[in-house]
């Protein structure tokens, strides 16, 4: 792998790594808010729950006294009775009074002072006012009046319509704790009075009993969100305090969460791209010296048959050249292997020569129904920096592939073409060709499609072209049945 493409890799998780960072601070960030809106308006909701109780309590203290004083107009018309006026309509005031407690639907029992008889109302007549009748109509002082010599005592419960209103408003109030201890926002809350030295009502979602094991200024801190001011019905000021959810403490541990996933999957990265490269190395190495191995073993069959020929024969000039090639082969791999692993001196010579060169090695040692076509244009020269020695190498790697592909039969061509800037040379075989599948992996180390093969030449001829001559060495088409074309791209300065 590139090291800028390294770094491209590792800029592109940090960046992604703090995006995702930054996406749960702010889902987090929203959850907090929204807990807080939520016990806000439950606590707003309260108060203005409370202000309604207290002004229903206001309306019935009010009530309480104009049923009193409708009570006492009541005794007084009917004590005017005992002595009335020639001019007063009876009529009137009898109807008068009569209005007052039927308008206010207020139950009354009118009773004899002595014995408490019961005279009105009609339906309860004659009986004696005591018990629970005399319980139940005991809630506000009685009056006593004259009425025609007679003691009369007036005694009256609540108006029917206030006792239901008032039963509406001790359920709405004995809601309040209801609420306070099942509210809806489904948070842990508390409230304290306005010293902070006592819990006046907890949330559904905590355990009372753990509340009172502690200073109370302990558990306030602990909650750590608050204090929201209400007013509670029974009066004076009290403050809310709530607590983390379980949901916005689980996302907070989220960024460490994502942090350490993030170490891990580095490390783990890290150590198979280090096992990787360990391997592939491994893989070199051991490709490397079965190169050599077969490097050698050309020049070294070439010399052992020029011996056994020369046995009991005259030596000429013509062997010692033959003899002469094969031990320039022999210095030629040497110098390779030693340039591998180092950055090779590049001068600036004739690739048409260095291409010659060898071609001219290796169609005397091809079977000799493989035919080579090398073209360069004429008239043209082509100087590029090279070391001539790896280039060869590299021209030697692609012609005995393509002696493989055509199976020992076929024809290998070689055309050169040049512009202002570069050096095209393409080697093309009438080969098997390779599928695509084939072809995406040629240039991997250690993939090969050989039996006996090692996956090393094409590897190690793009890494002598890309990474010592700056050039370009790829496979330009590959047509299944048909044959290949690789070329090679060298930089002229």
């Amino acid at each position: 792998m590139k090291p800028r493409l390294k770094l491209i890799l590792l800029a592109l998780t940090i960046m992604l790594s703090l995006v995702a960072l930054w996406q749960v601070h702010r889902v987090a960030e929203q959850v907090r808010l929204s807990e807080e809106a939520k016990v806000r308006l439950w606590a707003s909701a309260i108060g203005q729950r409370n202000q309604l109780a207290e002004a229903t309590q206001r309306f019935f203290h009010e009530a309480t006294l104009d049923e009193h004083r409708k009570m006492e107009l009541y005794t007084d018309i009917l004590q005017s009775f005992a002595d009335p006026d020639l001019g007063t309509d009876m009529g009137f005031s009898l109807r008068y009074v009569n209005y007052i407690v039927d308008s206010s639907h207020t139950p009354i029992i009118i009773t004899s002072a002595q014995d408490s008889i019961i005279t009105v109302p009609q339906e309860l007549a004659g009986l004696k006012l005591e018990g629970d009748l005399m319980e139940e109509y005991s809630q506000n002082p009685p009056f006593d009046y004259n009425l025609w010599g007679m003691r009369m005592t007036l005694y009256y419960k609540e108006s029917e319509y206030y006792t239901q209103l008032r039963e509406v408003l001790e359920g709405f109030t004995q809601s309040f704790l209801t609420d306070i201890t099942q509210n809806s926002v489904m948070v842990p809350v508390i409230i304290v009075d306005s010293t902070r030295s006592h819990i006046i009502a907890t949330s559904s979602e905590l355990d009372h009993r753990r509340l009172y094991n502690g200073d109370l200024s302990e558990l306030i801190e602990r909650f750590g969100n608050g204090p929201i001011e209400i007013r509670l019905p029974s009066g004076g000021l009290s403050y809310v305090y709530y607590e983390t959810t379980p949901l916005l403490r689980a996302l907070r541990w989220v960024p460490l969460l994502y942090l350490f996933i993030g170490v891990v999957i580095v490390i783990v990265t890290y150590t198979l791209f280090r096992t990787a490269r360990r391997a592939e190395q491994n893989r070199i190495w051991v490709g490397l010296a079965k190169e050599t191995a077969h490097q050698l073993g050309t020049p070294l069959s070439s010399l052992k048959g020029w011996l056994e020929y020369l046995r009991g024969r005259e030596f000429t000039p013509q062997y010692a050249d033959e003899l002469g090639k094969d031990l320039q082969r022999l210095e030629t791999i040497t110098q390779r292997f030693s340039k591998i692993g180092s950055t090779p001196e590049l001068h600036e010579e004739n690739v048409q020569e260095a291409t010659h060169g060898a071609i001219a090695y290796l169609q005397n040692r091809s079977p000799r129904r493989v035919r080579f076509n090398v073209s360069f244009p004429e008239g043209e020269t082509f100087l590029a920096p090279l070391n001539v020695p790896l280039f060869q190498w590299v021209i030697e790697n692609l012609c005995k592939n393509a002696i493989d592909a055509m199976e020992g039969d076929g024809t290998i061509t070689i055309v050169a073409s040049q512009d202002a800037r570069k050096i095209y040379i393409d080697v093309t075989d009438t080969g098997r060709g390779m599928s695509p599948a084939v072809a995406r992996r040629i240039f991997d180390s250690g993939f090969t499609t050989k039996t006996r093969g090692w996956g090393l030449g094409l590897s190690l001829a793009r890494r002598i072209i890309v990474q010592y001559h700056r050039g370009r060495l790829y496979l330009k088409y590959s047509v299944p049945g048909q044959g290949s074309c690789f070329r090679i791209e060298l930089r002229k300065k």
